[in-house]
């Protein structure tokens, strides 16, 4: 299987937002995913460099009403993993009020900053094909 990793980001947010949202979503991929990131190398002078992901992860924006549609059509995927980032996630310090909060607040009332997908890069292509590069 041929497989991809996407990350959809909101697009109305500030850069530092955006930055952070992509660095949690890619983590939580890094973590989720084995064999995603390649092994260490050491390079001609004897300096090692850790491991990398050995996918691309395109970066791409929408608005946040297509991105909770983006989400939720991608959770009905067979085999697509999908890692969401909110609101709830981003305004709390300690993981601990993270899930105190989200645990008590409705999916409705979400706001999704930002979603990685990965999965067939056929599924992720087709659920992700019509939006545009984060520039």
């Amino acid at each position: 299987m041929d497989t991809k990793c996407t990350i959809v980001l909101d697009e109305a947010l500030p850069i530092g937002l955006l930055a952070n949202a992509s660095a949690v979503l890619a983590l939580t991929i890094g973590k989720s995913v084995e064999g995603i990131i390649d092994r260490d190398i050491t390079d001609a002078s004897g300096s090692v460099h850790r491991g990398i992901t050995n996918v691309v992860v395109p970066i791409l924006k929408t608005n946040k009403e297509d991105l909770t549609i983006l989400r939720e059509k991608a959770r009905t995927v067979p085999g697509v993993l999908v890692v969401d980032f909110s609101d709830v996630a981003q305004r709390t310090k300690k993981y601990d009020d993270y899930v105190a909060q989200l645990e008590m607040t409705n999916a409705s009332d979400l706001r999704y900053l930002g979603v990685a997908l990965y999965g067939d890069k056929k599924e992720i292509d087709a659920l992700t094909g019509n939006l545009s590069l984060l520039r």
